[in-house]
């Protein structure tokens, strides 16, 4: 049986106690677009490691204080 996983994270609170980072300043800061971002902070798009460090990094913080995950239901 496989379990569901679900990406979170906290970038929207992370931005906010970024001197209210914009999510543009932050994809200048990681080298992504906007939408990126936008997709990434929404859920919708789980970025690859070097992404999520690179987000992580540019908070100050370890990647486990941006990201964390859910197991939901399981798959028969």
């Amino acid at each position: 049986m496989k379990k569901n996983i679900e990406i979170t994270n906290t970038i929207r609170t992370l931005r906010f106690f970024a001197n209210e980072m914009t999510q543009q300043q932050l994809a200048e800061k990681t080298g992504v677009s906007r939408q990126t971002i936008i997709a990434v902070e929404a859920g919708k798009y789980s970025p690859s490691l070097e992404l999520a460090f690179r987000i992580a990094d540019a908070f100050g913080v370890q990647i486990g204080e941006v990201f964390g995950y859910e197991t939901k239901g399981e798959n028969k």
